[in-house]
Parts: structure tokens; sequence; C-alpha cells
């Protein structure tokens, strides 16, 4: 068979290039041809264009480059025409996928959805593209699916989350391990996750960093996107208790004491590999201004959406300052209060449903593909 996937970030790189892992074994004369990233590239096939050059934030950013996105949708849609796959698999990056799938739809192509967008938190009215565009969709949040069954009446499939896959199968470091490998100190690690693309990292990381003088018992790990240059954080190395480590973002994780994450997918890694966290999120004025007109969520973390509860505690736009980042950070590394949150953690992961996401999802996918299905 012949798969097209559409990941446009880091996040849906890792899960397509599990995805692809599992359907090879499934399937073994796969072809792929892919807009993703490097983890994709590794398992092999064509890379048609790099996420790097996709990845606008915000509606402000989305404006400024439109031109740019949509010379995109028109190379993607005439890549497809040439590859003639026997599936197109869409994952997550709602905005540029939507507009392909409608096209693809009309042009007769198997259209499938791994990872839901957000349709929860705003344009439930997607629903309606979803339902016309998409033939197969494939959820990893357990309210998702009641989400789409009983409110909309449209059929999905849970899978859980890959992102216990992915940990799962990683090879684990010690602490020990860890320092010598990047000449780190023994001191306790506080990981900074300021993000992946360069408009949010600077925002975020001037705010994380300006408290690290308040905490000289810690060093401080910046995590490097795999999106950037280290070059790029250079700047912001000047503390002497501050370091930079790139594209290792799982092993920091794992020895981490605590940590400061902005809101995305790295809040539910950060948890599931037992860190206590302080979300933290600001962007532009104007983009935040709007997004807090359409987006009708009580929290903005995956951890307290899953939980329906403030697990973990949300910095957003003014409250993100300095002052609160200190507090907020003091209270995780108090023992007391990280013992409760290693107990909504493991609740946590029960409600995730276990490993296996991408086998299941590649199973159901391949055997969807079968003359006889």
């Amino acid at each position: 068979m012949k798969y097209y996937l559409i990941a446009g970030e880091a996040s849906g790189d890792l899960h397509a290039s599990n995805l692809m892992k599992a359907l090879k074994k499934e399937d073994a004369q796969a072809e792929f041809r892919f807009w993703g990233g490097d983890l994709m590239q590794e398992v092999g096939g064509e890379l048609v264009k790099h996420y790097r050059d996709l990845a606008f934030m915000g509606f402000v950013e989305v404006l400024f480059n439109l031109k740019t996105i949509l010379k995109n949708i028109k190379l993607c849609k005439k890549d497809i025409e040439a590859y003639q796959p026997d599936v197109l698999i869409f994952v997550d990056y709602p905005g540029f996928n939507f507009r392909i799938a409608e096209w693809a739809k009309q042009k007769g192509y198997t259209t499938h959805y791994y990872i839901s967008p957000q349709i929860w938190a705003w344009k439930e009215n997607r629903i309606k593209a979803i339902k016309r565009d998409i033939d197969e969709m494939f959820v990893i949040l357990p309210f998702e699916k009641e989400f789409y069954e009983k409110k909309h009446n449209f059929p999905v499939n849970f899978v859980g989350h890959p992102l216990l896959d992915a940990i799962h199968d990683r090879d684990e470091i010690s602490f020990e391990d860890f320092t010598k490998k990047y000449q780190l100190s023994n001191k306790p690690i506080i990981a900074l996750l300021p993000g992946s693309r360069k408009q949010e990292i600077s925002k975020m990381l001037s705010t994380m960093l300006a408290i690290t003088k308040d905490f000289s018992e810690y060093q401080f790990v910046i995590a490097g996107a795999p999106s950037q240059d280290t070059s790029f954080y250079e700047p912001f190395l000047k503390k002497s208790n501050v370091f930079l480590i790139m594209n290792k973002t799982y092993d920091l994780l794992s020895v981490s004491t605590a940590a400061l994450v902005t809101s995305g997918t790295a809040t539910l890694e950060t948890a599931l590999f037992n860190v206590p966290e302080v979300v933290c999120y600001k962007g532009s004025k104007i983009s935040y201004e709007i997004a807090k007109r359409v987006i009708k969520l009580d929290y903005i973390s995956l951890v307290n959406l899953i939980m329906d509860k403030e697990v973990v505690k949300e910095l957003i736009q003014d409250e993100f300052n300095t002052s609160n980042v200190k507090a907020e950070l003091r209270k995780i590394l108090d023992p007391s209060h990280r013992e409760q949150l290693f107990k909504n953690y493991r609740v946590l992961k029960d409600k995730l449903g276990g490993v296996g996401a991408s086998e299941h999802t590649a199973k159901m996918i391949y055997k969807k593909l079968q003359p006889n299905e």
C-alpha cells in the first residue's frame, strides 16, 4: 500500500513516525510519502516538506504568512495527485489538513485522521467538514469518543494515547549517566520546556530564566527543540546555572525534579514522566484576546482537561510573570504538594488506556484498506 501522511509539528512527527513503524509491521509492502520531520525520515520514505517550514502560531501570524500557506496547499495537492496514494493519513495540524481533506474527498481519495483536531475546544462547527471529508477518525483522548459519538453521532476509534508508546519504548538513562554525559553538576534539575517555535520560545524563556537566581540549589536545563538551531538559544544562556540540551527532552524529563512547561503536548509528556510542573503560556496580545473569546475550555493543559480539574497550575498571559512563576515553582518543590500530584498522575495514566496506540491504529487502517472491508 502507498501511504501519504501530513504532520505539521514536532509532536505530529513523533506520532506519525511511530504509526509508520507499526504500519510496516502490518504491511510489508508499505511505501510512504509525507510532510513531517526527521523522525518520519528515519523510518523511511520520501519527505516532501519539513514541518519547520509549516509552523505558524496564532491568528496574526497565520495572516502574515497566508501567501506561504496557500502556496504549500497547492504544492501538496499536486504532489498527492502525482503519488496516487491508497490512503491519506492526516495527523493533527487541522488548519492545513482540513483544506487538503476537502479537496481529497472530492477527488475520491480515502481519508483517515489520526489524532483528532481539538474541535471540542473551539471551531466545533468543523464537525460538518469531518463528517463530510473523513472516512475514519482515530482519537487519542478518552473524552473525545463520547464527544464525537454521543454529541455529534459520528463513530470514531479510541486507540489510546501514543505518548504512552513513545515513553514506554525509549531507552532509559540514569541521573548519574545523564549529568556525566552533558557535563552537568549533581544538583537536582529543573527542566525548562519553552516550546518549539521561535516566537513562543522568545516570549517564554525570558520570564522562565528570570527566576533562576532564586533557586541556586538547582540547575536549570533548557530542552532545545529539534526545529531550532543551537545558535538561537545562545542569547539565553548567560546565567551560570542554566544549560541547554538539544533534542533530548524525554531524557531530560526522566531525570528532572520539576519543570516549567509551555502549554501544549509537553504538559502531558511531563506528567507521564511523573515530573511536577507549572504550565505556562503567553501569546501576542491580539492572538490571546481572540482566543479568549472563541475557546470554551476551563483549562489549557491536557493534564487538567483529561482529569477535568486543576491538577497542575496554569499561568496564562498576564499571570505568567516572575513573581507567580517563582511562587508556583516553590510549591511543586515542596514534598507535601508533590505527593498529591503523583497520586493525580497515576489516575491520569489509567484514564489514557495503556500502551499500543500506534499498533491499534495501524491494524485498523490496514484492515479497513482491504477490499473486503
